[in-house]
């Protein structure tokens, strides 16, 4: 059901996008404050989404198709625009690079094995990933504000590029195991 609280934080999550992304094209530090303040808000419903949809019992086809969209839409959009806008640079746009890769393998795979019917749930390890993604990107948002930390920022972005990775391997090699036998 699409207005089911769950569905609801997950639609404002996606919604919040477009927010975020308009205030980071600001040059005002108000403006990146804002940024942050929408960012942090749609991170947070990442985590209650799910928890209510479990705890409540509306857990739904919907939901489970939209909550990983909205991640991913909310890590791309502003992975790209920190990197357009040169905020993210040098290096570490390869520890960015590697993030939007797997997240398209991912969905690529997850799409492929829904096909013929194999589960694909997410690993603690995927969620300390989304977690050290959304510290960083936070982080990445205020440095213009608080230059401090930006290396803090780039440390995590490259915890999260070798987490990526290693949750992007084992959820590859799981699918290539359906692959194979088909």
């Amino acid at each position: 059901m699409l207005t089911n609280l769950p569905n609801l934080l997950t639609l404002a999550r996606i919604g919040a996008i477009p927010l975020v992304v308009a205030l980071l094209y600001s040059p005002a530090p108000l403006a990146r404050w804002l940024a942050l303040v929408v960012y942090t808000a749609a991170c947070i419903t990442d985590y209650y989404d799910g928890k209510l949809a479990r705890d409540r019992g509306l857990v739904s086809p919907l939901g489970r198709f939209l909550d990983p969209i909205a991640d991913k839409l909310l890590v791309a959009s502003i992975l790209l625009l920190l990197i357009a806008s040169g905020d993210i640079s040098g290096l570490t746009v390869i520890a960015a690079l590697v993030i939007l890769f797997r997240e398209i393998l991912v969905s690529g795979l997850r799409e492929y094995l829904a096909e013929i019917s194999v589960p694909v749930p997410v690993s603690r390890l995927a969620k300390w990933k989304t977690g050290a993604q959304m510290v960083s990107l936070g982080l990445f948002i205020m440095a213009p504000v608080i230059p401090e930390i930006l290396p803090l920022g780039e440390l995590l972005l490259w915890a999260a590029a070798v987490l990526t990775a290693a949750t992007g391997w084992d959820y590859l090699s799981h699918g290539l195991k359906h692959m194979m036998n088909d």
